[in-house]
């Protein structure tokens, strides 16, 4: 991704702190950054947000992220990010069975994330 690349990015999790620091973090990058921090919520505002870049945690307070992939409803295919303090292997295959491209773990550092979003294209 270059410097001058933004993207609509849609961001799912259900810790208060982390959510705005995302948010603030990506929003500085340039980037459009749409929230939720529940699947419900994240299930009934994704589609109309017109996000290329979905960023979910897994634990989540009503589902994981996990169902949250399989349940939206999105007319292009999404760059998709878990994120998560489950760390095994096991895990990290799932998220990537269900679609999921990267499977960060918490916490993870802001290089991680910056590197990942350059793998973006339209």
């Amino acid at each position: 991704m270059s410097d001058s690349s933004s993207y609509r990015i849609f961001v799912v999790e259900n810790h208060h702190d982390t959510l705005k620091w995302l948010k603030l973090y990506l929003e500085q990058l340039g980037h459009v950054v749409f929230t939720a921090r529940t699947l419900g919520e994240a299930v009934e505002l994704f589609p109309s947000s017109d996000c290329q870049v979905l960023i979910s945690d897994i634990g989540l307070p009503d589902g994981n992220g996990w169902e949250l992939l399989q349940r939206l409803d999105s007319p292009k295919e999404v760059f998709a990010i878990a994120m998560s303090g489950f760390g095994m292997n096991a895990d990290s295959a799932r998220s990537r069975s269900v679609g999921y491209r990267h499977h960060l773990l918490k916490p993870f550092k802001v290089s991680e994330l910056k590197a990942i979003l350059a793998e973006v294209s339209d």
